[in-house]
């Protein structure tokens, strides 16, 4: 027996509760299938937990577009609802006259992304700030924060129930087809069943290209072939030196080993980057700790190697490969001509932090 039901969102991460909750507040019957056995088990509980202030994306993507507002909302939403979280500001560090020119440079890109609160600092007044930080210059960025993951996650869903929206757990989307008046979706797990509905949005993070392929009648020329961006993280058993973040000078395809801390003020580096074939490798590599202390040891002299210990590992569903700059892919129907069916691929960093502007960009782009 085949149920029909509104609006289905597959993939109960940050982005896929974000969007549920809109569709719900928007007056949608909204249902979130996660093939999981618990919401924001994968790239949305294995990250920096960072509110990134939206500096680095190419002008006009979507990357771009979404970061600032994001931020500024997810702010709001969590004074509101009381998420714990901490607008700690971050610094960029620069060594040498390249380094401190990149600076200049990322000033002006973030300008024209809308952050106009940025800072370069001299090295006097960098210390000032951090007592136990070695740079040439800085750029500081006063509205970079961190923000409990779990607890955003958390509220999300309690909004979403509170609009009549529903969490299916261990509910696998096993295929589908894509008819004129909606998507059938055959879904696995505890209570096999299937599902017809209006709107298919399909969130699934680093499955998400693997769930378009299995829902006959999405173009396959639309669908990305993802990769996957591992990052290692390692924590530090002594005292937190500094109390913002701590960036390099952004590499090709990531923001370099950085110092951030959690809201418990435990001080972890990561994360490093390696391009792997497998989206469930989350196992840490102990040798890594070296890489990890020459780089960081460049910002932080005092730092002590002994006190690194493997932390934890996350995946990113990227849709550009080493050395080249990735973005957003949220697909309606003006690129694949379907219109019961949105897809998101690609949502990596900043996806946390533009979570909610992007629920709503993808609201917007709903029949």
């Amino acid at each position: 027996m085949t149920e029909a039901v509104d609006v289905v969102v597959i993939g109960a991460g940050v982005v896929g509760l974000a969007v549920a909750r809109r569709f719900a507040q928007g007056g949608r019957d909204v249902i979130v299938l996660e093939k999981n056995a618990a919401f924001g088990e994968e790239t949305s509980s294995r990250n920096s937990e960072v509110i990134h202030a939206g500096l680095y994306y190419k002008n006009g993507g979507m990357r771009a577009r979404l970061c600032h507002p994001g931020k500024e909302m997810l702010y709001a939403f969590c004074e509101e609802h009381y998420v714990n979280h901490l607008n700690c500001e971050k610094l960029i560090v620069a060594h040498g006259e390249e380094e401190t020119a990149k600076l200049k440079a990322l000033v002006d890109l973030s300008r024209n992304n809308g952050v106009t609160d940025l800072r370069i600092l001299s090295k006097a007044e960098a210390t000032v700030l951090e007592p136990a930080l070695r740079c040439d210059a800085a750029l500081l960025s006063p509205s970079t924060g961190i923000v409990d993951s779990h607890g955003l996650m958390l509220a999300l869903l309690g909004d979403l129930e509170d609009a009549g929206g529903v969490l299916a757990l261990n509910a696998r989307v096993e295929g589908g087809t894509v008819e004129d008046d909606g998507v059938v979706l055959h879904v696995g797990g505890d209570d096999a069943m299937t599902l017809k509905a209006r709107l298919v949005v399909n969130s699934a993070g680093l499955w998400a290209d693997r769930v378009a392929r299995a829902i006959d009648g999405v173009p396959r020329e639309s669908i990305p072939t993802l990769r996957y961006g591992k990052g290692q993280y390692f924590s530090y058993s002594g005292a937190a030196p500094f109390s913002r973040l701590i960036y390099p000078t952004p590499l090709a395809d990531s923001l370099g080993a950085h110092y951030t801390r959690d809201l418990g003020g435990q001080a972890k580096l990561g994360p490093d980057i390696t391009f792997v074939e497998s989206n469930t490798d989350y196992d840490v590599d102990p040798a890594r700790r070296d890489w990890f202390a020459a780089g960081v040891s460049r910002f932080w002299p005092d730092l002590d190697p002994e006190k690194l210990k493997p932390g934890y590992a996350g995946l990113r569903p990227k849709g550009a490969g080493p050395g080249e700059e990735g973005d957003f892919m949220i697909h309606g129907a003006e690129t694949h001509g379907l219109a019961p069916y949105i897809g998101l691929y690609a949502i990596e960093s900043p996806g946390l932090t533009s979570c909610l502007s992007i629920a709503d960009y993808v609201f917007g782009l709903a029949p």
